[in-house]
């Protein structure tokens, strides 16, 4: 098959790329240096080779208090790439399946994070802005297919994590900020600050399972919207003494700062729907999983531990 990836130098994106090309397809993969997606003509190039997949991961955001101090470009930038794209996607590759990423902050904290209330509500304040892009972004798939009859897949991720992640100084998700700070605690006998009180939770999904979970989805779904997550969630204090563990830490020598950002007190979604699909769901244990990703964070913590 004939794969276009945006967003494809990300974390994510990289993964799914080399695997896709290990299952033999023909995969070109796109980031916003390579195509300007906030460009109307940023995919011309591509516009006569007739793609069977479009995997559409690109986002404008990063962890942390990000969304709290780029509001504005955040709507602008992502509604001008999501709909640049999906123009794109309706004049050009009408044929093509796209596969798009939406994200767990677009479920009202308040209610259950199942896929039917994904679009009601109101989403917390500190991530609205991004978040209702990711609604919006789904409601123009939905759109495209209810009058042009394009097919499309819409899958909500839980926290991915593994290693390899970024080496480019962004703001990190939270169980890579975690291992950052308490690893450079360990190597320097340094007390560790985290934000908050410890007691939000998070779900993380291991970003081999999330991209397996996603390519059988992608074989038998179409037109619906899915959670990928592990159906269960741990607070930062757990996490936080699994990984001092792992680094031989002490974990008493944590200080948890109630000022700071905590963004959702919890993110854990319901996979209720994912597990009546895929019936066989499998997914790494967290224990290893948090292991090997410290190895690769230690071992890169040269570039990682600024």
């Amino acid at each position: 098959m004939k794969v276009l990836i945006t967003g494809a130098s990300g974390f994510l994106g990289k993964f799914l790329h080399k695997k896709l090309k290990d299952l033999g397809n023909e995969v070109i993969g796109i980031n916003s240096k390579t195509n300007d997606l906030t460009k109307e003509n940023s995919l011309d190039e591509f516009n006569d080779i007739k793609f069977d997949q479009i995997f559409h991961l690109a986002a404008w955001t990063q962890a942390g208090d990000f969304c709290l101090r780029h509001p504005a470009e955040q709507w602008i930038i992502n509604q001008k790439m999501n709909t640049n794209i999906l123009s794109w996607w309706q004049r050009f590759q009408p044929r093509a399946k796209m596969i798009a990423m939406g994200t767990s902050c677009s479920y009202d904290p308040d209610l259950p994070h199942s896929e039917g209330n994904y679009l009601k509500g109101k989403p917390i304040d500190s991530l609205f802005t991004y978040a209702m892009t990711k609604r919006m972004l789904l409601s123009g798939l939905m759109a495209m297919n209810k009058q042009y009859g394009l097919n499309y897949l819409y899958l909500i991720p839980s926290t991915l994590y593994g290693p390899e992640y970024h080496l480019d100084g962004r703001q990190m998700h939270f169980v890579f900020d975690l291992m950052r700070k308490i690893i450079r605690g360990s190597l320097y006998d340094e007390k560790v600050s985290l934000w908050g009180d410890g007691f939000q939770k998070r779900e993380l999904v291991h970003v081999d399972d999330f991209i397996d979970i996603m390519l059988k989805l992608v074989e038998s779904q179409s037109n619906i919207l899915i959670n990928i997550g592990s159906g269960k969630d741990f607070s930062i204090r757990e996490f936080a003494s699994k990984i001092s563990k792992i680094v031989d830490y002490d974990e008493n020598k944590i200080f948890y700062d109630i000022s700071k950002y905590v963004g959702a007190k919890s993110k854990i979604l319901i996979v209720d729907k994912l597990k009546n699909l895929v019936p066989d769901l499998k997914m790494k244990n967290l224990d290893e999983g948090l292991e090997s990703t410290a190895k690769w964070f230690s071992d890169n913590k040269d570039k990682l531990l600024v």
